[in-house]
């Protein structure tokens, strides 16, 4: 009955899990020893108490928010939160004025501002003065790429550290310990099996955010159906509800953020256009930033799309400036149109497995001398140096001259670009079949 006592007096104030294991030391935080571990940038930063503006970029869940705690733990340190979603530039300006009060009485401010790329330039801008004097220390949160969502003042100012997504053994060693150490979940025997433990791991996506709620609505199902159990078992079905279960609500900074874009891109490479649209009306429903939807169809144009229908991209890029310009509601008219589109368009990824083969041979190979044919001559001393000589134009000879453009060390063992037969590219195969026989042939030999 102990057990059951201490559910229905602390459960109902206690905080969720994922905040009740939150590091207390960077023995704790785990899964970016490549930034605190010996040596290294956090590591050296929280053992020297010195701290920098920096910016965190990851995915959810990778410990963005612990780390910007950890660090401005550190004595004579004042510590301060906000959030981008709702903060206003007076919410800054008010922090500032604090930070410059506590500097002069031999205090750091450090401002914690997360999902730092939901600031507009203004609001970044709000933000320079302070970090340039001293007056806060600005550690920003992102999970987009500070390059196209982050001022280019601000950027010089910090510096940017990229977490990565968990691994299995991270998740493992946060899972024990939040079964050994946390004040609710340590008081109970916790049965879970090997084979579900994996099915936990692998469906939290490296976020240690997402796997510590599940097994907190897990647990919370469990003993509100048994409130004097004193051992709980954790089956793949009571994880599967608490999965669902965890959905209900669209989080704009959470999971359900991120796995409806996931269905979002999935359903418009599948070619559903319904499912496409559904997922649309999901995430601007739950107040979405259109500007993020808008960057994954330009993604998706030139990844799932290519050169099927080249005029994908032309739409993808005309939409982002549509919805800049006129933002919401109306926004999610061109939002639909392109949607739509993209899911209808027939779809090659060719393009982007050509980069990805190329990138990949170049790194193994090394970059090759460029063939003196193929190089300019804009001086008499290259022209001396042979630099253009043997180079045949092109249009001189009907269009198409077959000559070298590779170095001559490369060696394709196939072509990288393998157009489908879908679209647009279709034509561009049997032209290119036509062009380079030897280079498809030997590619059919390979099948």
């Amino acid at each position: 009955m102990e057990n059951a006592n201490l559910f229905e007096q602390k459960n109902e104030t206690l905080p969720p899990l994922a905040v009740r294991m939150r590091p207390s030391n960077l023995e704790e935080h785990l899964g970016q020893e490549h930034l605190t571990g010996p040596e290294n940038f956090i590591r050296s930063a929280w053992e020297s108490g010195r701290l920098f503006s920096i910016i965190l970029w990851g995915p959810p869940g990778s410990g963005k928010t612990s780390l910007a705690r950890l660090l401005s733990s550190r004595e004579n340190s004042r510590y301060y939160e906000l959030s981008a979603v709702t903060a206003t530039v007076k919410d800054v300006r008010e922090i500032i004025q604090k930070g410059k009060n506590h500097l002069s009485m031999g205090q750091q401010a450090v401002l914690f501002l997360d999902e730092i790329h939901r600031f507009n330039k203004a609001q970044q801008d709000a933000l320079l003065p302070a970090v340039e004097s001293g007056n806060i220390v600005l550690i920003g949160a992102t999970t987009e790429n500070p390059s196209f969502n982050v001022i280019s003042p601000l950027l010089s100012r910090s510096r940017v550290l990229r977490l990565k997504a968990l691994d299995e053994s991270a998740l493992r060693k946060i899972f024990v310990r939040s079964l050994k150490e946390d004040i609710l979940l340590s008081k109970y025997e916790i049965n879970i099996s090997e084979e579900d433990k994996n099915y936990l791991f692998s469906n939290s996506g490296g976020d240690a955010r997402k796997m510590l709620n599940t097994v907190d609505i897990a647990f919370n199902m469990l003993i509100g159906h048994n409130p004097v159990a004193n051992t709980i078992e954790i089956t793949k079905n009571v994880l599967n509800t608490a999965l669902q279960e965890k959905n209900l609500l669209y989080d704009r900074a959470g999971d359900y953020h991120y796995d409806s874009i996931s269905a979002y891109i999935k359903s418009m490479r599948g070619s559903d256009c319904d499912a496409a649209i559904y997922w649309l009306a999901v995430m601007l429903e739950g107040g979405e930033d259109p500007v993020f939807i808008a960057r994954r169809l330009i993604i998706l144009a030139s990844e799932d799309i290519g050169n099927a229908e080249p005029f994908a991209l032309t739409m993808a890029v005309s939409t982002m400036q549509a919805v800049q310009v006129i933002g919401m509601p109306e926004a999610m008219i061109p939002l639909a149109q392109a949607t739509t589109y993209m899911a209808a368009a027939p779809k090659s990824n060719a393009s982007y497995t050509a980069i990805k083969g190329a990138r990949t041979y170049v790194r193994e190979t090394g970059v090759q001398t460029i063939p003196l044919h193929l190089r300019n001559a804009p001086t008499e001393l290259m022209k001396k140096e042979n630099y253009g000589l043997g180079y045949r134009y092109p249009h001189d000879e009907g269009g198409f001259s077959k000559q070298n453009y590779l170095p001559e060390n490369v060696e394709m063992p196939i072509p990288w670009y393998k157009p489908k037969a879908n679209g647009y590219e279709k034509f561009i195969s049997e032209r290119l079949k036509k062009l380079w026989p030897e280079r498809f042939e030997k590619e059919q030999g390979t099948r």
